[in-house]
């Protein structure tokens, strides 16, 4: 980790030297030259199209285990037991926060639902225009 930090002073250093490190050019903000700040050429369609499956299976895993049953780790059903557990014991704090955690888990059902709604139209799309591929 020190070697690349001192690479990386280094090589600024030399910059500068070599460049002056003031003139028109230092002044004026980014280079005409310089792309890499001029932002997204396009829309990434191509690369979406390339990751809508593993998307889909992503989302598919996060709904399954979202509404699967009691046993299974990160469900709706176990918080929903642990918030239950919490009540019964009388403990108050503990109830509160897992509450608030299996509300803001409740709301992640409907909009990982719509989510796999958009990328099935996405998919679509992609199908019918070749991955996306500019023409």
């Amino acid at each position: 980790m020190l070697r690349r930090k001192t690479t990386v002073v280094s090589l600024t250093a030399i910059a500068l030297l070599l460049g002056g490190g003031g003139g028109p050019a230092a002044a004026g903000g980014p280079s005409p030259t310089s792309s890499a700040s001029a932002g997204p050429t396009g829309d990434g369609a191509q690369a979406l199209c390339k990751r809508a499956v593993r998307i889909d299976k992503r989302i598919d895993k996060a709904l399954t285990r979202l509404n699967g049953p009691a046993s299974v780790r990160g469900s709706l059903a176990r918080l929903q037991q642990r918030v239950d557990n919490a009540k019964a014991a009388g403990h108050d704090e503990v109830e509160t926060y897992l509450d608030g955690r299996l509300t803001h888990r409740k709301s992640l059902v409907p909009t990982l639902q719509q989510r796999d709604k958009d990328l099935a139209k996405v998919s679509d799309w992609c199908k019918a225009t070749t991955n996306g591929a500019t023409r």
